[in-house]
């Protein structure tokens, strides 16, 4: 299977020869056949381009600006279609060719489960130190509530400062339970 890419060689636009550039330049570092066909010099290429370019992808005057790329004879795209196909990492399958042996070939349902399991992870991490921060403010709130009552209470009456102590550690376990429960996920 070759790759035809319809050119403009003498075309006056420069980001029309940018853009012919570039897709030859990546073609070529990926090592794929390709035949550069001009539609500036030959009449017969420019019309078959004309007629097998489909419908929905004309622009609105109807005649589609190179560069073209086809498979045989199955249109690709253009180069907007290119260059995303590029950035996506899926050109191979833009051009509707095999990858080459030893790539990775990414699978649709892979590449959700990776997004499924880094959301998962910055959940995970966005509770955690959501929870840090509450134990941080519970501990601060607590230890200044304890050491204030330790001046406020009478030195002989230990009772009520193991009391106090008890509800303490009481308040601290229970709210790390309550907030277990309702995010359903392990605090610790």
């Amino acid at each position: 299977m070759v790759i035809k890419v319809f050119l403009a060689s003498s075309s006056g636009s420069t980001a029309i020869k940018k853009k012919q550039q570039d897709v030859l330049g990546f073609l070529e570092a990926l090592k794929v056949e390709y035949a550069p066909l001009d539609i500036a010099c030959n009449v017969d290429n420019r019309t078959w381009m004309r007629e097998n370019v489909p419908v929905e992808k004309k622009p609105t005057n109807g005649i589609p600006l190179p560069p073209q790329i086809f498979n045989e004879e199955s249109y690709c795209g253009d180069y907007e279609t290119f260059f995303d196909a590029k950035e996506d990492n899926s050109v191979y399958a833009f051009l509707g060719l095999p990858p080459p042996p030893g790539s990775k070939k990414a699978t649709a349902e892979e590449v959700a489960q990776e997004e499924d399991e880094e959301a998962k992870v910055t959940d995970n991490t966005m509770f955690t130190e959501i929870m840090l921060d509450m134990k941080a403010v519970i501990m601060e709130w607590l230890w200044f509530r304890l050491f204030s009552d330790l001046f406020i209470l009478p030195l002989d009456s230990e009772g009520s400062l193991h009391v106090c102590i008890m509800f303490c550690a009481l308040y601290i376990y229970s709210v790390y339970f309550l907030y277990g429960l309702l995010a359903a996920r392990p605090i610790f």
